[in-house]
């Protein structure tokens, strides 16, 4: 008989073939071209610092501006192991001279927009041929110069994969065998089940470039338009990509990329094996990105929402009381979180008891224990109900307001009767 009660208890998963991953981060290459963001150098080093604690193996980088040169050279002088920075460029020598100029950057990501509609759309290229033609061109450019490479293959899961982007590929590799692919999703079009074919399927598509072709190195870059970023993300490296593309809180345009906190805690804590990473900061990273650059964190937000650990149910907060991995995925202190027992219209005389007892503590320092039919717990409960039957509080009562309540009942009305009260010390309340 198994037996789940705690944390510890709970079984991890396997990565069926068992290779190390690691995580790019775009926060301030993909995640600054969201409407309306704009990062300062200070900011990106705010980032960067963090990416660091946690442990991030890269970090792309623009290198087109003077705000983006400095920052990558006073990112580059911190002399940190992680994150390596990385630089950015399109498919022309320009671009890569650029990076070549930024002294101490080792690889680049060039962009190879490879659907029909960005290549002759956007891009104004008569056909396939021509943008082949400029994507080699610019691989063996880097690489001559001396550059590791990564090969962003744009708008993948929109694109003739068999009939153009595989034997691109090929090429690719055969100049630069150690070339990243970046597997982009540009739209979000990407589909995590195996069954799915091409151009949706990402198991497909990463089975097809590890087998078929022999990429070594395959990374996702997911966009979250329906909703599927993370869990591509994780088809990716289940089907056996070893790298994914990031942005913390999933930054970026439209609707986003992949969130880095939830693959993070997802590797961290449901992965067997896995314990690279140091979430701790993660909460406080989420305030600051929320503070410097004005982006709203839903309460809810998985992982660093303010909600992540509140209770405010009278089922939850009980079940939180006894044993936190009742209604608790994983310990607050995991992510820098902080545990809330919040009162308010559904809450419990359980919770209400436990705050009161908390409250005295601090009062009077002593530990006393507050009785379920102790008068007065009911009198305060029978306070706040009223304050929501007439429509009169749509909020949470505050720790404030309880140690009002525990004063005006607890210690100006004091009543000590041994059956209602009990303390560890003698103390006339």
């Amino acid at each position: 008989m198994k037996l789940y009660k705690d944390y510890d208890d709970l079984p991890r998963i396997k990565l069926p073939l068992g290779q190390e991953v690691f995580i790019s981060d775009s926060t301030i290459r993909d995640g600054s071209q969201m409407p309306g963001i704009v990062m300062s150098k200070k900011q990106k080093m705010q980032i960067f610092e963090f990416l660091h604690k946690i442990g991030i193996e890269k970090l792309e980088s623009f290198v087109f501006n003077p705000r983006d040169k400095e920052s990558v050279k006073a990112m580059i002088r911190k002399g940190y192991e992680y994150p390596e920075v990385t630089g950015w460029a399109r498919a022309n020598p320009a671009d890569i001279d650029l990076i070549l100029e930024a002294d101490g950057i080792k690889e680049t990501g060039i962009l190879m927009s490879v659907s029909d509609s960005h290549i002759i759309d956007k891009m104004g290229l008569p056909d396939r041929n021509a943008a082949e033609e400029k994507y080699i061109d610019a691989i063996q450019y880097a690489v001559d110069h001396g550059l590791q490479t990564r090969a962003h293959i744009e708008d993948m899961t929109r694109a003739d994969n068999h009939g153009f982007v595989y034997p691109l590929i090929k090429k690719i590799i055969e100049i630069d065998p150690d070339c990243t692919i970046r597997l982009c999703d540009t739209l979000g079009m990407g589909i995590p089940f195996l069954s799915v074919e091409e151009p949706y399927g990402i198991p497909q598509i990463v089975q097809h470039l590890k087998n078929e072709i022999g990429v070594k190195n395959i990374e996702t870059h997911i966009h979250d338009d329906f909703g599927l970023g993370v869990a591509n993300t994780l088809a990716g490296y289940w089907y056996g990509a070893n790298w994914s593309s990031l942005t913390f809180l999933g930054i970026g345009e439209r609707a986003g990329n992949t969130e880095m906190e939830k693959i993070l805690l997802f590797l961290q804590q449901r992965v067997e094996g896995f314990d690279k990473y140091n979430l701790e900061g993660v909460t406080e990273f989420a305030r600051l990105v929320e503070s410097e650059l004005g982006i709203r964190v839903p309460r809810n937000k998985a992982v660093v929402g303010k909600n992540i650990f509140a209770h405010e149910s009278g089922i939850h907060t009980a079940g939180v009381i006894k044993n936190p991995f009742t209604y608790e995925a994983y310990p607050p202190e995991i992510v820098g979180g902080k545990r809330q027992l919040l009162i308010g219209d559904s809450s419990g005389l359980e919770v209400l008891r436990h705050k009161i007892e908390e409250t005295l503590n601090e009062l009077i320092k002593v530990k006393t224990k507050v009785m379920k039919k102790d008068p007065r717990l009911k009198a305060i409960q029978a306070d706040i109900q009223r304050l929501y039957e007439k429509e009169l509080r749509i909020s949470c009562i505050s720790d404030e307001e309880i140690r009002g309540y525990v004063e005006k009942y607890f210690m100006f009305e004091p009543i000590v009767e041994a059956e209602t009260h009990e303390h560890t010390a003698y103390y006339d309340l």
